[in-house]
């Protein structure tokens, strides 16, 4: 978010989280990327604020994170005594949250990851809603790439790579025909909280319908091994498909990412390498 905007930002959370009856006597920024993260206190209640052109995306993540509590998903709540709805204030829109106290999710084990993930999955296919193809995810990622103005620091053999891959793989990937259900889209470390509860899945604004190997793509490598009936090529194809796409994200040049000018070099490398070990043609 733009630094400029930022108190106002802080300020749209604490006037919704007022007007809902909550007690604020504070707010704590922590984290600033598309969207603020900010914690209330002493209501202790989480805001999540954003432009107000993300409207649409703030409904379809509270709708899944409701449904998905009402199957006993292992996802994070909405903030008690407060509507579960999108407000809109300032040219912002406001989503309230439950807090949690967490510890670093890297201490997560792979057998912990992998249940909650599978309970995740297994809600995910009561739920009846619409939502995005994977594949719409990847032309997202194929459009930035083909706007020059978007990544104009992106070199043209880079760019080439990156969509050679994501239409290669993309192919590759709905051609093995595997079954699909509703996905999380990016169930990475970053969008895990290590409560005392266990893990919990925040951030469902890329949830899309695909094969679970997609989910499992974004998951650190050991959590597949605790998903037996995986196809384990179709996983490898996921990775190398979802490591193009993070990449790409990365020469947007609106990009915020704190470490992401770092990040998209090192990712372009890796995929460089990932695509020559598997002797993958994605030029064909």
């Amino acid at each position: 978010m733009d630094p400029s905007t930022i108190p106002r930002a802080v300020a749209a959370g604490v006037t919704t989280a007022q007007t809902a009856g909550l007690k604020v006597d504070d707010a704590i920024v922590l984290n600033d990327s598309n969207r603020l993260a900010v914690r209330l206190l002493p209501c202790d209640v989480l805001a999540r604020i954003a432009a107000e052109t993300h409207q649409a995306i703030a409904q379809f993540e509270l709708e899944v994170a409701g449904q998905l509590a009402r199957t006993g998903s292992p996802v994070a709540a909405l903030a008690s005594g407060a509507a579960p709805q999108v407000q809109v204030f300032d040219d912002f829109v406001v989503t309230l949250w439950a807090f949690y106290e967490c510890i670093p999710s890297g201490d997560i084990a792979p057998p912990v990851y992998a249940r909650a993930m599978r309970q995740m999955h297994e809600g995910m296919r009561q739920v009846e809603m619409a939502a995005p193809h994977f594949t719409e995810r990847v032309a997202e990622a194929r459009s930035l790439l083909s706007d020059r103005g978007r990544t104009p620091e992106l070199p043209d053999t880079h760019r080439r790579l990156l969509l050679d891959t994501l239409r290669s793989l993309t192919r590759s990937v709905v051609n093995a025909r595997a079954g699909e259900q509703l996905l999380h889209g990016e169930p990475h470390l970053g969008n895990v909280l290590n409560t005392k509860m266990g893990p919990l899945f925040v951030d469902f604004e890329t949830c899309c319908r695909g094969p679970v190997e997609f989910d499992l793509a974004h998951a650190p490598e050991k959590v597949a091994e605790y998903y037996p009936a995986i196809d384990r090529d179709l996983l490898r194809m996921c990775r190398i498909l979802v490591l193009a796409m993070i990449t790409t994200w990365r020469w947007d040049r609106d990009d915020q990412l704190p470490n992401g000018r770092q990040l998209r070099t090192e990712w372009l490398n890796q995929l460089r390498a990932t695509v020559d070990d598997y002797g993958l043609d994605v030029t064909r």
